[in-house]
């Protein structure tokens, strides 16, 4: 590898990183990133890497399932890196405690707002009954 290539991979890890820590990215994002961007490997390939199922990894991938923290240590000591804390993004904005959400103008599911009554049949269709008095 020469000296060009090595700092493009550097640069390249190093902006995968910044974005994952700055929350632009998902952590499913920064590991495709990572598997297509460094290693050009298909998902079959690198999961077969990283002993594991291709389908485990597109779940990674996609943001779904529940991977442990092993499979995820796995995945990134490919690229020379660990998994660790670091402090919050100050972009990313902090969940509010106590307020509501605001009510939402949306009618129920089901709802048809034309119709007051469930069960009210509109006049169109409805048979006209004629009541006479008279015994």
């Amino acid at each position: 590898m020469n000296a060009d290539s090595h700092e493009q991979r550097r640069a390249l890890l190093n902006d995968i990183m910044l974005q994952f820590q700055l929350g632009n990215e998902t952590l499913g994002t920064a590991i495709r990133r990572l598997r297509l961007e460094v290693t050009g490997f298909d998902q079959e390939t690198f999961a077969g890497m990283c002993k594991m199922s291709t389908r485990a990894l597109y779940q990674i991938e996609k943001d779904k399932g529940n991977p442990t923290l092993n499979t995820i240590d796995a995945i990134l000591r490919k690229f020379g890196m660990r998994m660790g804390l670091t402090s919050a993004a100050k972009n990313t904005p902090s969940p509010t405690v106590g307020l509501a959400k605001p009510a939402s103008k949306k009618t129920g599911r089901g709802a048809n707002p034309r119709r007051k009554h469930a069960g009210q049949i509109t006049g169109a269709g409805k048979p006209k009954v004629e009541r006479s008095d008279s015994v």
